[in-house]
């Protein structure tokens, strides 16, 4: 077991011993992905988590200070796509461009969603709510249609990407 010396912090004036720490939890890594005026967009997230299976509820929470988060803060639907990880490279073009969604292989819903082929999970939404959160806004979606298939995920850890390995 790793041991080492706890730091203590106050994180509203330390923001980048803040950020270590946030880095610490294991996340997963997703696509989400919207069409637009300009056509569709998507952004890598890993602020995804479950809210409620009754209705089915699910959320993400892009930062403000996005150049891309005014198509998500006004979308009224989006799919958040759940990476593998041999999708490493789709989340590095979409990191480069918000519209290499157009080069990456996927295929559109029946409402015209852009769906990332090859994802192990799929979840189709409609906004249910947003809430204000600091930097970032909270966005709650009603998932309308899911779909998953097994695989090994992307996960992301310390600004890493990585593999989880089950023991």
């Amino acid at each position: 077991m790793e041991t080492g010396t706890l730091a203590t912090f106050d994180p509203s004036a330390d923001a980048a011993s803040f950020r270590g720490a946030l880095g610490s939890f294991v996340t997963g890594v997703t696509v989400v992905t919207t069409d637009s005026a300009d056509g569709p967009v998507a952004i890598v997230a890993n602020s995804f988590a479950s809210v409620s299976l009754d209705p089915p509820l699910v959320l993400w929470s892009p930062a403000k200070s996005s150049h891309r988060f005014d198509y998500f803060a006004k979308c009224r639907r989006f799919a958040i796509n759940v990476m593998a990880t041999d999708q490493r490279d789709i989340c590095a073009a979409i990191i480069e461009s918000k519209s290499a969604i157009a080069k990456v292989p996927h295929h559109l819903s029946h409402c015209g969603m852009p769906l990332i082929d090859g994802a192990l999970a799929t979840f189709e939404c409609s906004l249910h709510a947003t809430h204000d959160a600091g930097d970032h806004v909270i966005v709650v979606g009603e998932v309308t249609k899911a779909h998953h298939r097994d695989g090994t995920p992307l996960i992301f850890h310390a600004g890493t990407y990585g593999e989880y390995t089950p023991t």
